[in-house]
């Protein structure tokens, strides 16, 4: 575990039906910290997001953000204690528009607002009256992510940001990821695409079949990306 934690996972198993999905799962995340978790398809990634924000019920094991277990919460309370979750498959509210579907969960208070999404993502301006299901994929991944941002949390978990998406539009999201770096909050990447991952994030944690099989700074891994490759099937 890091020290300043702002959250710990501690030994979490987690299920769909009687099939184990997570298997004693332990790692932390620092206030002001970027963790990248990477692994293959299916070594339990997405079920860690949905294990934190309480969409998928945790057996065993504790989760603890800030000074409370959240573990045993709804999804609806975690995203009030302060957690927004981003998912792969990006989810716009097809009937609303832009503008709408970036200000639905907005708090008041929150340092995040229209104004500032705009200024991370300009390819929103001109778009905000159109539906959510009319942008084309890498414009709903800015407007989800926007949309992830607007309600104030302090750790922000994204599933796949850079999935499908253009070269050039990886790159804005990656430049736009950066700049939060500056904000005070926490993120949780999730990423197969490890140069992607090891650019953004400060620690790197590896799942393979649901477990932790190491955990690294990028620093490590930029250096020794064979370590980490070897668990992605990258040769």
């Amino acid at each position: 575990m890091v020290d300043n934690a702002l959250l710990e996972i501690d030994g979490i198993d987690a299920f769909y039906g009687r099939s184990q999905a997570l298997f004693g799962v332990t790692f932390s995340v620092g206030r002001n910290e970027v963790v990248a978790v990477v692994g293959r398809n299916g070594a339990g990634k997405t079920t860690t997001l949905r294990s934190i924000m309480g969409l998928t019920r945790v057996r065993t094991g504790t989760i603890s953000f800030g000074s409370s277990r959240i573990d045993r919460l709804k999804a609806h309370q975690i995203a009030r204690a302060g957690i927004s979750y981003v998912p792969e498959t990006r989810d716009p509210f097809s009937l609303l528009t832009v503008e709408e579907n970036i200000m639905l969960g907005y708090r008041s208070g929150s340092p995040y607002d229209l104004k500032r999404v705009v200024e991370w993502f300009p390819d929103l301006a001109g778009l905000m009256h159109r539906r959510g299901s009319e942008l084309s994929g890498g414009q709903q991944q800015m407007m989800v992510i926007g949309r992830g941002l607007t309600p104030g949390p302090r750790l922000l978990l994204l599933d796949e940001p850079s999935q499908g998406l253009a070269p050039v539009i990886v790159k804005k999201v990656g430049e736009t990821l950066s700049a939060l770096r500056k904000e005070d909050l926490s993120v949780i990447l999730v990423e197969q695409n490890l140069e992607f991952a090891l650019s953004l994030a400060d620690r790197v944690v590896v799942l393979e079949n649901g477990s932790v099989v190491d955990q690294l700074s990028a620093a490590e891994g930029r250096q020794s990306p064979e370590r980490i490759e070897r668990y992605l099937g990258i040769h």
